[in-house]
């Protein structure tokens, strides 16, 4: 009988053993996954703050340049114009009152078609016996005058817009300046139109060009 009682008792303490070893083993084996996936995390912060340390050394960097610079070169800087209108339309604006100085002096289809019609009117109106004196006077005084009266138009027009495009700097952005080719352009459309207003107002004045005397 004590015999018996003591294998039963080694046979129970091995069989203790041998679970409390699977146990052992099993939970080796789960939790060896969650330690590798808690690395990576902790790896990754660690690296963060190197990405910072990289920002700051460009940050430096930057810094360190502008340190190098002069106080006229960073007043430069300051200074300098921001994006803005590129004067597409101030140079526009220049070309036509060029355009329209030329049309002035060398005359246009309107011009030409009033003048026409202004001759026509002076034949229909005029009788056959009025005086030579009237009948020049009806058929290409009014005709000329007619002609002189659109070239001033045009070069009114030309002379404003001109004037326009040269004064538009002044209302626009402040410091901003008007592109040398623009005003060039400008001032040439402001000289034309001034010279064909002054030959428009002569010639409609006949004291350019009148009227041939019929005595």
């Amino acid at each position: 009988m004590g015999t018996k009682t003591v294998d039963g008792a080694g046979t129970g303490a091995e069989a203790k053993n041998d679970q409390k070893a699977t146990e052992e083993a099993t939970t080796a084996v789960t939790e060896a996954p969650a330690e590798g996936a808690e690395k990576a995390p902790a790896e990754a912060v660690e690296k963060a703050p190197a990405a910072g340390e990289a920002d700051a050394a460009v940050t430096e960097a930057d810094a360190d340049e502008f340190d190098d610079l002069t106080e006229e070169e960073l007043a430069a800087l300051a200074e300098e114009e921001p994006e803005g209108p590129s004067g597409v339309g101030q140079g526009a604006g220049a070309v036509v009152s060029v355009a329209l100085g030329l049309v002035s002096l060398t005359g246009g289809w309107i011009g030409t078609v009033a003048a026409a019609r202004e001759t026509l009117i002076g034949q229909l109106q005029t009788s056959s016996t009025a005086s030579v004196a009237k009948q020049v006077k009806e058929v290409y005084g009014d005709a000329w005058q007619t002609t002189a009266l659109w070239a001033g138009l045009f070069a009114l027009v030309a002379l404003v817009t001109g004037v326009v495009v040269l004064v538009r700097p002044a209302f626009g952005a402040p410091g901003r300046t008007q592109a040398p080719w623009i005003k060039s352009v400008a001032w040439a459309g402001v000289a034309l139109a001034v010279i064909g207003l002054l030959l428009a107002v002569l010639k409609y004045s006949d004291a350019l060009l009148g009227l041939p005397s019929t005595s």
